[in-house]
């Protein structure tokens, strides 16, 4: 084989594939990794005192940058797309929706299991050695906090199948009932529950009972209608729009989402919208979606040069584990700062925001060098008869799977709600693999 032709040969990309997605999915995690990193305000004060704050957060323009940079609906977005054609190869293969589900509940628990067995040694340790509980609560609720996400994309993973056959019959419908169903939710969790009936948010761990648990139901509405607009962008409705049209769409929603905030009396922040998902999140997921249709053409044109290929690639086989351990790795390269001790810049100083693309490098590495191990976790398993293969099984187990999870978000994370996701986890995991061999 010459030359030429091996290159071509690494070049090639599965039939129908758009690298555009799959950049798009790198360039989201990696966002989401430098925004926690400035969150992550730890420094020495002029008088050397310790200085813990959320450094982001305080900034004047915070508020608008979420506007923005809150690129969780496009993740949905993206998944829907890959769903609909993973289902469709799922389909040709002669899978049934079971196994399709099954594929995706591996893909979320196995790369989740060892997370969180690192999080019940380290937090049984805290409890060990007596630590305060206080100090302990403040970084564990920032650790745990990424992983509703794992819940959230399950939920709506395991929906897909059944949410493809309402989009192939019914199409836009789906969208306005969705939509309609997440402000019904909205409306009774903010005017009922938290006006007329005074419930305020549950205090950070305290397991109470807050108006948020009643934005629950949204977990399937809001974040299903993105992977619905992801269904969208997969049969090239976006894609069949002039750019005026996308541009007409893309300040649309972004004018429907001020009348939100300013008129029906939304936060302002997206990030506040996120848990539990509020109907500006819907309404980003069509944004997002238009934008990204916007900019296909040049970033198809970046996905055909090979160091782009590369970058994607690579990191795109260990993408959950990047996303699940970045957290982790950020407290313990700031531990070891502390305990060295190395020069610490002041939160919000000049020095500080100089050295966050630095730091961000920096975790970025001590993340790849982990992945070396734990990227086994994040290869597909092996197509082998499932143990119990019911419909049954598998929907317990994701029910399973993700009830300590959404617990973890409600109430922030502590030992016991890790010790149960190990559990669950492992049990989801268990319900749905393979037969031992006899």
């Amino acid at each position: 084989m010459t030359r030429a032709a091996a290159d071509t040969t690494t070049r090639t990309v599965p039939a129908g594939r758009d690298l555009t997605l799959d950049l798009a999915r790198v360039a989201c995690v990696l966002l989401v990794v430098f925004v926690h990193i400035l969150f992550t305000g730890v420094g020495r004060g002029t008088d050397g005192s310790l200085v813990i704050e959320k450094t982001v957060e305080l900034q004047p323009w915070f508020v608008a940058g979420t506007w923005v940079v809150n690129i969780m609906p496009l993740f949905f977005v993206v998944g829907g797309y890959a769903a609909r054609a993973g289902w469709r190869s799922a389909v040709s293969r002669g899978d049934s929706a079971d196994e399709f589900v099954r594929v995706r509940l591996a893909r979320l628990a196995r790369p989740a299991l060892p997370v969180f067995v690192f999080f019940t040694l380290a937090l049984g340790i805290t409890r060990v050695i007596d630590l305060d509980p206080a100090f302990v609560d403040s970084i564990a609720i920032g650790v745990g906090s990424p992983l509703w996400f794992l819940a959230a994309y399950l939920i709506t993973q395991a929906c897909a199948p059944f949410m493809m056959r309402l989009h192939e019959r019914y199409g836009a419908r789906v969208l306005v009932v969705l939509l309609l169903a997440g402000f019904a939710v909205d409306t009774f969790r903010f005017l009922v529950v938290g006006g007329l009936l005074g419930i305020d948010r549950v205090p950070p761990t305290g397991y109470g009972f807050g108006q948020e648990i009643f934005g629950i139901p949204n977990i399937v509405f809001i974040w299903l209608f993105a992977q619905q607009v992801g269904f969208f962008l997969y049969d090239r409705w976006f894609a069949r729009r002039a750019w005026w049209q996308l541009v007409a769409l893309f300040a649309g929603g972004y004018a429907a989402l001020w009348a939100l905030v300013a008129l029906a009396g939304y936060p302002a922040s997206m990030l506040t919208n996120q848990w539990p998902p509020t109907a500006p999140m819907a309404l980003l997921a069509i944004v997002q979606a238009a934008g990204l249709t916007l900019l296909h053409r040049p970033l198809t044109a970046l996905m055909r040069t090979r160091p782009a290929q590369g970058v994607v690639f690579v990191i795109g086989s260990r993408l959950m584990t990047i996303y699940l351990w970045h957290f982790p790795v950020i407290l313990v390269l700031i531990g070891i700062e502390l305990v060295l001790p190395l020069p610490m810049p002041a939160p919000g100083s000049a020095a500080w925001w100089w050295t966050r693309p630095l730091f961000f490098v920096i975790v970025l590495a001590a993340v790849w060098a982990a992945s070396l191990w734990l990227v086994r976790f994040e290869k597909a398993p092996r197509q082998t008869p499932a143990r119990f293969p019911s419909a049954t099984a598998t929907v317990s187990a994701v029910l399973v799977f993700v009830g300590p999870v959404v617990g973890i978000t409600m109430y922030g994370l502590d030992f016991p709600l890790a010790a149960a996701a190990l559990a669950t986890t492992t049990t989801a995991l268990w319900l749905t693999g393979a037969k031992r061999a006899t």
